[in-house]
């Protein structure tokens, strides 16, 4: 194989790297925005939503705030029975790491979720850089 094919393959294999990336991303912003507006709501206040990009260091951050502090995520047992609650099941399932923390600047909680671009292991298992204290986090597990 020449240098030419190498560089091809190596196009193709990041192209089909970034959208696996961006559809887990996706699956899960609209998952912490569904447990936001779901679970975390409080009539006349905002959710917020931000996508935290950390080029340098090979990860992007997902963060949903909401204003209903004392209303932690926990995840379920994903019963087959049940009609809902495999949403943290998934973000678990597709985030290197998720947790929650205090909102920054107000009331209430921010769910985050770390999805690492690079597969070296840089931040699946150590801390998670952080704008804020984390309350509880879990690691993917597998």
């Amino acid at each position: 194989m020449d240098q030419r094919e190498r560089t091809g393959q190596t196009r193709v294999f990041i192209a089909v790297c970034r959208h696996h990336l961006q559809l887990d991303v996706a699956l899960i912003v609209a998952e912490l925005a569904a447990n936001a507006v779901t679970h975390g709501r409080v009539p006349g206040r905002d959710a917020e939503m931000r996508l935290v990009p950390f080029p340098d260091l090979g990860f992007v951050r997902v963060e949903v705030s909401d204003t209903l502090g004392e209303c932690l995520p926990r995840p379920t047992s994903g019963d087959p029975g049940e009609d809902s609650g495999r949403g943290l099941l998934l973000v678990a399932a597709l985030a290197d790491r998720w947790g929650v923390c205090e909102r920054a600047g107000g009331p209430g909680k921010t769910v985050w979720a770390m999805v690492v671009a690079v597969s070296d292991g840089r931040y699946a298992s150590g801390p998670c850089p952080s704008p804020h204290s984390e309350r509880t986090s879990a690691n993917r597990s597998g």
